[in-house]
């Protein structure tokens, strides 16, 4: 054996790794192959769209495409004092082009984030160019506004010639920049998206708790039945899959209303005397969203609760321990990786919960995807809804990872 083992030297083991790379090397090519096409069509279909759109949250090429001559004249500016006449000329000249080409609208959109109310002086220069006189423009544009006296006004437009922006991304937590470009935080009546981040993940993790709280005795139940109750029992919780979400929202809306069933059935019980406020309520969402999430979380669990063998529980009693202490000194540190499957499922999901907030909740139960829509559908902030998106799957991510590194990825059961 020691002779054996004397042969085996580093060059030469190094040489059989090789050569076993290059023999299995064949197999891993024919499984890349096949797995090939869905790799494809996942990046065509989903990294690709996603990717493109969250680029949005910096790209800004509204201002240097409508004002190419008043950002060259800006170029050289202090920042300190009013521009001098040319940036007023070349801003007049920007102007008449956009006002040919219909992109002074968006022009004024895009700095209208910046500075309330630059859409309407923007469109009133646009309106009053053909009745400006030969004389300087300076005067003329102070005359419309005097706000275009004001340097501030000017460095957020010297600010836009750059073809990426951090404002979308330091707008979605709360912060802002000065006329010179330092950090500062929002005005308190404008600093609303951390609050709601928070609120977000607040709401994911009561769920995710609530759903431990009763997926876990229920998944034991099941995996502890006969057979044939076990499956009926197995039936029911996988039941509400088979609907479709709007329509689990939509019951649950019938039922917490202020004339609905629970309501009804609270009165005639004799537990409450008056109508209770279950819709448009925190209660409501996370009582929604609970019942929506519940399977995901029960089946992971009851998934390692199934292969943990019987016998561990009666060698424990056997060996003198009581049933409550066995239980959690030997078969629920065991259920673990099902239960961090589960949760850590429940939770993600529920930080892009949309229709169901939207239906059940009020407006203090509005999370994060609510405002990422409103910026899409109905303000057409694309910049905006994709610096919240970012922010969303950055927190996602680093609590996925934060969550592996805790309990290992190898720990992790899905079923």
């Amino acid at each position: 054996m020691a002779e054996t083992m004397s042969l085996i030297t580093p060059s030469s083991s190094s040489k059989l790794r090789a050569a076993l790379r290059r023999a299995e090397r064949p197999g891993r090519l024919r499984a890349f192959a096949l797995a090939l096409p869905a790799l494809l069509f996942l990046i065509l279909t989903f990294a690709a769209p996603i990717g493109l759109f969250l680029t949005t949250a910096v790209r800004n090429p509204e201002v240097r495409e409508v004002l190419p001559q008043t950002l060259t004249a800006l170029e050289d500016w202090d920042g300190q004092s009013i521009p001098g006449e040319a940036a007023f000329v070349a801003l007049a000249a920007d102007l008449a082009r956009a006002k040919e080409n219909n992109t002074a609208a968006v022009l004024g959109k895009r700095l209208n984030y910046e500075s309330a109310g630059m859409r309407s002086r923007i469109m009133s220069v646009v309106r009053h160019l053909d009745s400006f006189e030969g004389g300087a423009c300076a005067p003329q544009f102070s005359a419309l506004d005097p706000v275009w006296a004001n340097p501030d006004l000017w460095a957020i437009l010297k600010r836009n010639a750059r073809s990426v922006t951090p404002y979308y991304l330091l707008t979605a937590i709360d912060l802002g920049q000065d006329a010179s470009g330092s950090l500062v935080k929002v005005p308190a009546d404008q600093a609303v998206f951390l609050d709601i981040l928070g609120r977000t993940l607040w709401i994911a993790g009561l769920v995710t708790f609530a759903t431990l709280l009763l997926g876990f005795p229920t998944a034991y139940v099941i995996s502890l039945a006969p057979a044939r109750i076990a499956g009926f029992l197995l039936l029911m919780v996988l039941l509400p899959l088979w609907t479709s979400l709007l329509v689990r929202t939509t019951a649950w809306v019938v039922l917490l209303q202020t004339d609905g069933v629970i309501n009804q059935a609270l009165l005639a019980l004799g537990l409450t005397t008056e109508r209770l406020q279950l819709m448009l309520t925190r209660f409501g969402t996370v009582t929604a969203m609970t019942h929506i999430q519940l399977p995901f979380t029960i089946l992971p669990i009851l998934s390692v609760m199934k292969s943990i063998p019987e016998g561990q529980m009666r060698a424990a009693r056997s060996l003198g321990a009581p049933p409550l202490f066995a239980f959690w000194r030997v078969y629920a540190p065991q259920t673990l990786p099902g239960v961090a499957a589960g949760c850590l499922m429940t939770f993600i999901l529920s930080l892009g919960y949309y229709i169901t907030p939207a239906l059940v909740g009020g407006p203090r139960d509005q999370m994060m995807s609510n405002f990422i829509a409103t910026y899409i559908n109905r303000d057409l902030n694309w910049g905006m809804a994709a610096a919240l998106a970012f922010l969303l799957l950055v927190i996602t991510l680093t609590i996925y990872l934060l969550f592996l590194r805790l309990v290992g990825a190898e720990r992790i059961k899905l079923g």
